[in-house]
């Protein structure tokens, strides 16, 4: 045995380093272990919880209520006008209310009518209702009342050929119509003209010693005899 081997005290083996290398102070990373079955992976791994997010009304339940609401208003308003034309059809907008209530208008008294027979125009007064208003004291036409024998006659200012106003004729004493020169009687009968009948006369009624009253409705033009307007 050599001295100097003898001499030399025990030294630790120094372990052998790996060669110098660009991956030289890193150290290789080591896969994760995988978690057992049944158990959670590790935190490092876990994906975060995210709530869910709180889901809308649904659109459909909105559009069908909206639906819904549109026909209910539009039913509403539709119903109204049906209803208010229902009511006109059953209330005439043209109906004439008298005191009586049996179509005769209080129209003047007897003193105001000549009792040489001249024919005096006297306008019609009477109330007028539709389905929305009353009206009172409206003029819904005009009579020529004249006395004859002492008996009041009525006849309508319209002119049955085409609705014109019939003119009394002071110089000539007869009605005229100034359209289609049509001149009739002072009882109505035609003297001339395209007329296709007489002048339209009215019911006449005197009540309470002294109040004339007349029947008053209209004619449809055109007619050789008198057909009421409905």
């Amino acid at each position: 045995m050599d001295i100097n081997e003898q001499n030399q005290p025990d030294s630790p083996a120094v372990p052998e380093q790996p060669a110098a290398d660009g991956s030289l102070g890193q150290a290789e990373p080591q896969p994760a272990p995988e978690a057992p079955a049944g158990e959670l992976a590790p935190v490092a791994c876990r994906i975060p919880e995210v709530e869910a997010p709180i889901e809308p009304e649904p659109v459909e339940e909105r559009r069908g209520f909206i639906k819904f609401l549109c026909v209910a208003i539009g039913g509403l308003v539709s119903a109204l006008p049906f209803g208010a034309g229902i009511w006109a059809y059953l209330n005439p907008l043209t109906r004439e209310k008298s005191s009586s209530g049996d179509g005769f208008i209080r129209v003047t008294t007897l003193d105001a009518i000549p009792a040489n027979g001249i024919p005096a125009k006297f306008s019609v007064i009477a109330d007028k209702e539709d389905a929305w208003n009353k009206f009172k004291g409206i003029s819904i036409g005009a009579v020529y009342l004249r006395k004859v024998d002492g008996k009041v006659k009525a006849l309508h200012t319209v002119c049955p050929h085409l609705g014109c106003f019939i003119d009394y004729r002071a110089g000539k004493n007869d009605f005229y119509c100034p359209c289609h020169n049509s001149n009739f009687k002072l009882n109505g009968d035609i003297l001339s003209g395209v007329s296709p009948r007489a002048m339209d006369p009215l019911e006449i009624e005197v009540r309470n010693t002294s109040e004339v009253w007349v029947k008053f409705q209209n004619f449809q033009p055109g007619h050789d005899h008198p057909v009421p307007v409905s």
